[in-house]
């Protein structure tokens, strides 16, 4: 079975964990399906609650993947976590504007910049 293999990258920071895409398109379906629930694996299975997604590589972004995004924002905020974008390039970041999303999620023009605004633990 082929479904072995990841399409993020994912590195720890001190207590956050930085996820990176590894392909510049994410528009498959069954693609963002499994980073979805990879996603949502880092909050439930994992018990990671600071969590930075860097779309610095990212030119074409599938609208379902805002979805994914979006219930991984839920889970986080549940967990009393935080959530941070950041690279997110002009053309993706219209989607966000339109769909006022931008206005849901903190985002950040690079990962050095996001990663200083994480809270500091108690």
């Amino acid at each position: 079975m082929s479904g072995a293999e990841s399409n993020l990258m994912v590195v720890t920071r001190g207590d956050v964990t930085i996820v990176s895409f590894l392909d510049f398109s994410v528009l498959d379906r069954e693609q963002i399906d499994k980073i979805g629930e990879e996603l949502v694996g880092l909050v439930e299975d994992q018990g990671r609650k600071r969590i930075l997604i860097n779309f610095e590589g990212v030119d074409y972004l599938s609208s379902t993947v805002l979805g994914k995004l979006i219930a991984l924002h839920k889970r986080v905020a549940a967990s009393r976590g935080e959530l941070k974008l950041c690279g997110i390039k002009p053309g993706i970041m219209e989607v966000f504007e339109i769909t006022k999303l931008d206005k849901v999620f903190d985002i950040y023009e690079d990962e050095d910049e996001a990663m200083s605004d994480f809270h500091q633990p108690d």
